[in-house]
């Protein structure tokens, strides 16, 4: 096995990575005790467990982080790849294939299962453990099931029916994106209806959640989220190799670059301006910066793979043109919910989760957007925007309590790598061709 290999492994093998918080279960009434959930989250990569009881105190959680292996194995040419007959020679190999046709990609499907199989059982008895709680204390075990990674879900779902059949408890089905959307309702007081926003690596959509399990979908994303094109264009601009975004995720490199970069440099065509909806495009705008790119590039006369001296207007540039398109399809959202009434006037909010909304400058508009147009703004704290498994036990708690989804018999339940939210009235929000005013007018310093 070559050395990059061996200390890919190595990271899996010993660098756990398992961040755990607890917080004091004091004063819990006893209504509460009879209502702990355990969440476990394994959509994508990342292993996340959870205890919350029917208060929403979170008792314990554990996470485990693989954004670094997927780094490293995405960044190597698979030829410097050797894999003996061990173990994870079977893992190499069926990654191998995969490997060349995701230079620009991120996670790994099948490093990702074979992560997720050795730290859940870890994980999971570290929430337990930091939670003060037993699985026999258990009220139910909720679990992502639906969307994400079918082979990361496989390993969850299994792991978790074995669990409840073995202690015989109350199986609780998660959608991943219903989880994001309800994280909010663990920290903040915020009422049924509310629009909301979901930003990250693998997703993209504007809904309006009526309740626990009924949602609206104004508009999703047709082809890859922002995420994802924000870590492909840092892939691309090789912001690994930048001294200042050594470690750093793609999307946070571009947004640590883009504050000392000038957006006005480099002008790129805004996404879907003929269309009167709220979806969402992304990777034709890929297409244009990768395009600029290679033109900088032989301007400067370098190889792909060193770094434009220009990197950080480019960063900025896209950063803007990603914000303001998000900006535009969630203004026309805000439009029609109050046009058809479906938000109250009284008490509308905007939430905004997963992980691309802890980006500062796309969180700073979307506040001034909901200040001005009368709007709540409303987002869980940076850590619970991203992929954990408090969200999934908060949303067996709402389930619990709803008496939605909980379930005694386990023996229909499948994973689904693909699921929509709610139901699609997106056509419907196409139909009231709704044109909007200036964003310009709203968000005052996109003029400047």
């Amino acid at each position: 096995m070559s050395s990059i290999a061996r200390s890919l492994l190595k990271s899996v093998r010993h660098g756990r990575a398992v961040c755990l918080r607890s917080r004091s279960s004091a004063g819990r009434g006893e209504q509460h005790l009879r209502q702990l959930v355990l969440g476990i989250e394994t959509s994508c990569d990342d292993t996340g467990a959870a205890v919350v009881d029917g208060a929403g105190n979170v008792l314990g959680e554990a996470l485990h982080c693989q954004k670094e292996v997927h780094l490293q194995a995405v960044s190597q040419p698979v030829s410097n790849v050797q894999t003996s007959g061990d173990l994870y020679s079977q893992t190499w190999r069926l990654a191998s294939s995969q490997l060349e046709g995701r230079r620009t990609g991120g996670i790994i499907p099948v490093v990702a299962q074979q992560l997720h199989r050795e730290n859940i059982e870890q994980v999971v008895q570290d929430a337990l453990s930091a939670s003060g709680v037993s699985v026999a204390e258990l009220a139910a075990v909720a679990t992502t099931v639906k969307p994400g990674l079918a082979l990361s879900l496989e390993v969850g779902l299994r792991y978790s029916l074995d669990l409840v059949n073995r202690y015989r408890k109350p199986f609780i089905p998660i959608h991943h994106m219903e989880a994001h959307a309800l994280t909010v309702r663990l920290t903040h007081h915020v009422e049924f209806p509310f629009l909301v926003l979901l930003l990250s690596g693998g997703h993209c959509l504007l809904a309006v959640a009526q309740g626990v399990s009924d949602f609206l979908l104004l508009g999703q994303s047709i082809d890859i989220a922002p995420g994802d094109m924000l870590d492909k264009v840092a892939r691309r601009l090789s912001l690994r190799k930048h001294p200042e975004c050594h470690g750093m995720a793609g999307g946070k490199a571009i947004e640590h670059l883009a504050q000392s970069g000038n957006r006005h440099q480099h002008t790129f065509r805004l996404p879907m301006q003929q269309y009167r909806n709220c979806d969402f495009s992304f990777s034709g705008l890929q297409n244009l910066v990768n395009k600029a790119i290679t033109e900088k590039e032989k301007e400067e006369g370098i190889e792909e793979g060193e770094i434009l001296s220009c990197v950080q207007d480019i960063a900025a540039a896209v950063q803007h043109v990603v914000a303001v398109h998000i900006f535009q399809r969630t203004y026309r959202a805000m439009l029609f919910c109050m046009k058809n009434s479906i938000l109250s006037a009284k008490n509308a909010a905007l939430v905004v989760s997963g992980g691309v909304a802890s980006n500062h400058y796309i969180r700073k508009g979307l506040q001034a957007l909901a200040d001005a147009s009368d709007f709540a703004f409303l987002c869980p704290p940076p850590r619970l925007c991203t992929d954990n498994g408090v969200m999934i036990a908060w949303n067996g708690i709402e389930r619990l309590r709803a008496g939605l989804g909980v379930l005694h018999s386990t023996d229909s339940i499948r994973y689904e790598p693909r699921a929509p939210l709610g139901v699609d009235i997106s056509k419907r929000v196409e139909e009231d061709s709704i044109k909007m005013p200036k964003l310009k007018k709203k968000i005052r310093w996109l003029a400047s």
